[in-house]
């Protein structure tokens, strides 16, 4: 069975500090696998795209099987690769992924020897280019999926999937855009991304970033971008929600966070992207892909690791989808 569903983005060695509960060294992680859960909760036939080292765990490879998905696009390549990711949550939520050392001496914690030389990513910085995916590391039997989330990752990469995508049958295409599309230089390169992309889905914050010092209304915003060429533009709020903004029809909507517990909002974002695109597939109504999305962001945030979502009890995901649908306001 080839699959209806692929998802490009990132495989990490995650080095984690939640919020609440125990530390996590080298847990497998990446925007990959948390979009990838978001959108298993609702849907099988997903097919995974990433670039990975000889050192990276082949377990974890297995672990995905396992959990249903089409490894096939997982490239291993022939050399190290160093995929480590750090991120310590404070009190408040708020994410720092600079100095783990005084940040592991804070909680009284041993500095893991593992973690030992770890560069924080730069945005400003260009990708390691072995790292990079290329047209051709989408397998041949992957062309005829119905659907392409691009989770966040350069511009140059995101413009250059999509358009290979475009040569097969792939016509739903879910855009999470990296940071360097989000800066204010990069506008006179959105067209060329955004040309076709059925929905995008920035964050406030990046949305705010790329409008610095011109707005701060976000439907502006929104308005903005649509004019690039995507369908649809819908902002994640965090724990305010998103919004969702209709190109052709101008219709916007407000759709609040469902009200879960926080326990580990890694990955939350991810997962709201893939499971945006599950609800968006069934019948291409923008607003069930945000309803379907949050539903998926709000089983991840209860606890930790990727696949947290995946180990809910059976109903509990639609359980939330219908209680979610009276909280929808047309604005």
């Amino acid at each position: 069975m080839e699959p209806q569903f692929l998802v490009f983005g990132k495989l990490t060695r995650e080095y984690l500090l939640p919020p609440v509960g125990p530390a996590r060294f080298d847990v497998a992680g990446g925007n990959l696998l948390y979009a990838a859960a978001g959108l298993r909760v609702w849907e099988s036939g997903i097919g995974l795209v990433a670039r990975v080292g000889n050192d990276y765990p082949r377990e974890w490879l297995n672990a995905c099987m396992a959990r249903g998905f089409d490894t096939c696009g997982i490239h291993i390549l022939s050399k190290n690769l160093d995929v480590r990711e750090f991120l310590a949550y404070n009190e408040a939520l708020e994410v720092s992924r600079i100095n783990p050392g005084s940040l592991f001496a804070r909680r009284e914690l041993t500095f893991p020897k593992s973690l030992l030389g770890y560069q924080p990513p730069d945005a400003k910085k260009k990708p390691n280019p072995e790292s990079m995916l290329i047209v051709t590391d989408i397998p041949s039997e992957y062309q005829m999926a119905r659907a392409g989330l691009l989770c966040s990752m350069d511009i140059v990469t995101q413009t250059q999937l999509i358009a290979g995508m475009k040569r097969g049958s792939v016509h739903t295409f879910v855009l999470d855009p990296g940071p360097d599309a989000m800066m204010p230089k990069a506008r006179r390169e959105l067209p060329a991304l955004l040309n076709g992309v059925t929905a995008f889905l920035p964050s406030q914050e990046e949305l705010c970033n790329l409008f610095w010092g011109e707005t701060h209304d976000l439907w502006e915003m929104a308005e903005g971008v649509s004019m690039y060429g995507c369908e649809y533009v819908v902002i994640k709020c965090g724990v305010h929600g998103q919004l969702l903004y209709d190109t052709n029809s101008k219709r916007k909507w407000e759709i609040p966070a469902y009200p879960a517990r926080i326990a580990d909002p890694t990955g939350a974002g991810d997962a709201f992207c893939g499971g945006f695109m599950a609800g968006y597939c069934k019948n291409y109504d923008p607003l069930e892909g945000v309803l379907y999305g949050n539903v998926s962001a709000s089983l991840k945030i209860e606890g930790s690791g990727a696949f947290y979502p995946l180990d809910m009890l059976p109903g509990l995901a639609e359980a939330r989808l219908g209680a979610l649908r009276s909280m929808v306001r047309e604005v």
